[in-house]
């Protein structure tokens, strides 16, 4: 039973809806347990050829969920390291599933929710979509997302967005290459219903290689020392003073020490 996501199947395309709108599909602990095991199912179903992750409401996904952001700000490192894990874990399932995977990005694009865009094979945008990166402005880094992020906007527009936190168009994710087409809301289910038929009419087993193909000969692997090295960077920025103190002020709606009280 999913309590934060909606699942529909029809024709060989499965659609997993984040369906949070409440709290602007902001994931938790809950979220990503349910992710991880539905993306888990759904590539070891044999009438499962294309999977749709979409999401209801205003926005794609704003990233972590305020609350699940309260608990974590009094975790330990180890704490941190087990959270983090899970996150990764999560991204690592849908980019490694066996069957291709569409982003239908309907809203909004926030810190971790990048990761879910970036971890999917093709993006498909409305052209009303923000975009945004916000670890540094917390003073955290965007760790465990950046395997996947970096390998779909590439290392120079990271160096830039990761770096300044800047908010950025569709427009500008589709330039740099974050995603591959950027459409009206009136367009979006179409175009991504053609996607999706284009890959449910290839020869799943060939589809199959073709991802692996990709991904194996695309740049470094993501291999369990890269994704352990994620999780640790993310956990030691937490439980820093810096860290703390910016998860803090966001949470206390007031400035961080780094920055000028008046």
């Amino acid at each position: 039973m999913m309590e934060h996501l909606q699942l529909a199947c029809d024709g060989g395309v499965a659609t997993v809806t984040l369906n949070r709108p409440d709290v602007r599909n902001a994931f938790n602990d809950e979220v990503i347990a349910e992710l991880t095991a539905c993306f888990q199912d759904l590539g070891a179903r044999d009438d499962v050829r294309c999977i749709v992750l979409a999401a209801n409401g205003t926005a794609f996904c704003a990233g972590a969920d305020l609350n699940w952001m309260k608990r974590m700000a009094t975790y330990s490192r180890e704490e941190n390291l087990a959270d983090a894990g899970a996150l990764a874990e999560m991204l690592r399932v849908i980019y490694a599933c066996p069957k291709p995977t569409i982003a239908r990005v309907q809203g909004d694009v926030y810190a971790g929710g990048t990761g879910l865009v970036a971890a999917c094979d093709i993006a498909v945008s409305v052209d009303t979509a923000g975009y945004c990166l916000s670890e540094v402005k917390l003073g955290l880094i965007p760790a465990t997302i950046s395997p996947y992020v970096i390998r779909a906007m590439g290392a120079r527009a990271s160096h830039r967005y990761f770096l300044t936190a800047e908010r950025f168009s569709a427009a500008e994710a589709l330039r740099i290459g974050f995603v591959h087409e950027v459409v009206s809301a009136a367009e979006l289910d179409a175009t991504v219903a053609e996607l999706a038929k284009t890959l449910v009419n290839a020869g799943p087993q060939a589809v199959r290689l073709c991802k692996k193909l990709v991904q194996d000969v695309a740049e470094q692997a993501i291999t369990p020392a890269l994704v352990q090295m994620t999780v640790e960077g993310i956990a030691d920025i937490r439980v820093s003073p810096e860290g703390r103190e910016g998860v803090q002020s966001f949470l206390q709606k007031r400035k961080p020490n780094w920055l000028p009280s008046a």
